[in-house]
């Protein structure tokens, strides 16, 4: 077999086994480091852990320990403020940072990457950044609870028509409605944390696929880096990236939340509801038409919901057809969490300035939660105390609601007289049932719209959120 001559110099930390240098259509289409740079951070504490680590094996001397280290700072230095220099040969962050690493401190540099595979390292960089950023992402969504907080104390007193199906159903108070949302964002949260308590496991020592040779202290690794466990199978933790479908459903899951939450702010700030003042600054305007206040911020949040959505399926269809263990294939779950998290982190900031810029049309309110039928449910109720079948009563009410709406009147000009015409049941106590005011304090059970109800859970969130 005839001898072919080989291609040195190549700039690869990988090219021995080849011989020819990567095309550079390849070199262009393979590339991360577009993306991948902001891992650099992390990568940098997970090499310095495993040089300690390596050290602690007697795989690297004292010497050549503190080298390293003091090369890893340097490259951390430059990289830091902004002075790395990256060249065409730098496949991804990982391997930049080993090539400016032996640049520095010569061939000993080679040595740092004993033990390990990118197919670990990627897997704990990754890791390491969530564990962060999902930290920055909890914070933002306890500001937005403490903007829907401060904005339901402040209108304790305003009620508003509870909607379903998009029609008015029965009253309750603004601060109840407001509330809500903060109980989405409370069950967001916790599935960050179940997210992060999953994802906080150390991968680092399961080499390419099969573990490694060397006498490695993965536990110490494990602490130097604050994670409480280690994987227990090499092949599934790098091929792993649940914790990043995990995080991306939990991100779609927030914007879905943000998304009908802007679903109302567009309706209640139309002309036709007029609930509610978006603030200027949140606003723009129209090029054509000088009277618009058009809700941007609103809108594009809502359709930011998709993007994220995207991504959470981009990244399940990638994953469907991979065996094991680690596959390329597997670079692509990079730019859509980076996105993810970029749009979400944005999204929720956004969102929690808005909420606290919001101005209620207290009168518009008032006005909209005293028609429309939204006692009807106190009557039926009402007759159903007095001993009526619930379902009787339903009918009694409904056809009381039809004369109304013949006669065009509203529930609360009937007389006691008018009531009994349908049901001897009625008192003259029916009265004081049908009010605004009666239909929210009777909703005193826990979770109700009843004023003390709302009190004691606004107080109760107000010292959860401090």
């Amino acid at each position: 077999m005839g001898k072919k001559k080989l291609v040195a110099g190549t700039g690869k930390l990988w090219s021995g086994r080849f011989r020819e240098r990567t095309h550079r259509l390849v070199e262009a289409f393979t590339s991360s480091l577009a993306f991948d740079r902001r891992l650099y951070a992390y990568d940098i504490a997970g090499s310095i852990a495993h040089c300690k680590t390596l050290e602690k094996a007697g795989v690297l001397t004292r010497k050549e320990t503190a080298a390293i280290l003091r090369g890893l700072e340097s490259v951390r230095g430059e990289l830091d403020a902004g002075r790395f220099h990256f060249v065409p040969q730098d496949e991804d962050i990982h391997m930049a940072i080993e090539r400016r690493l032996t640049q520095l401190i010569g061939p000993m540099g080679g040595k740092l990457h004993t033990g390990r595979s990118r197919n670990d390292q990627v897997a704990l960089d990754l890791r390491l950044y969530l564990r962060d950023v999902l930290g920055l992402l909890s914070g933002r969504l306890a500001t937005l609870q403490r903007a829907f907080v401060q904005q339901a104390r402040t209108h304790l007193d305003v009620v508003m028509p509870g909607y379903t199906h998009l029609q008015r159903a029965q009253p309750v108070l603004l601060a109840h409605h407001l509330l809500a949302y903060v109980e989405m964002l409370e069950r967001d949260k916790g599935r960050v944390r179940d997210a992060l308590a999953r994802l906080n496991v150390l991968p680092l020592g399961s080499g390419a696929l099969a573990g490694t040779n060397y006498p490695v202290d993965r536990r110490y690794t494990a602490k130097l880096l604050g994670f409480p466990s280690v994987t227990e199978n090499s092949l599934d933790a790098v091929a792993d990236r649940d914790f990043v479908v995990e995080v991306l459903a939990a991100l779609a899951l927030v914007m879905m939340h943000l998304s009908r939450l802007s679903e109302e702010l567009i309706l209640w700030s139309s002309q036709e509801f007029q609930f509610v003042d978006l603030p200027d600054a949140f606003c723009t305007g129209s090029s054509m038409m000088p009277q618009k206040k058009n809700p941007d911020v609103p809108e594009l949040l809502r359709g930011k919901t998709g993007r994220v959505y995207g991504h959470l399926l981009a990244l399940l269809t990638t994953l469907k057809g991979l065996p094991l263990s680690y596959n390329r294939d597997l670079q692509e779950d990079k730019e859509a969490l980076f996105d993810a998290l970029d749009t979400v982190l944005a999204s929720v900031e956004v969102a929690a300035e808005l909420i606290a810029g919001l101005t209620f049309n207290r009168a518009v309110l008032a006005k909209a939660s005293g028609s429309g039928y939204l006692l009807a449910t106190e009557l039926a109720d009402y007759l159903a105390t007095k001993g009526v079948p619930f379902r009787e009563a339903h009918e009694t009410t409904g056809r009381i609601v039809r004369a109304c709406l013949d006669r065009n009147r509203d529930l609360r000009d009937l007389t006691l007289a008018d009531l009994r015409t349908f049901s001897p049941q009625f008192e003259k106590d029916v009265l004081d049932v049908v009010t605004v005011e009666g239909a929210i304090e009777r909703k005193a059970q826990i979770g109700g719209t009843a004023r003390k109800r709302v009190t004691a859970r606004i107080k109760a969130l107000e010292g959860a959120l401090k």
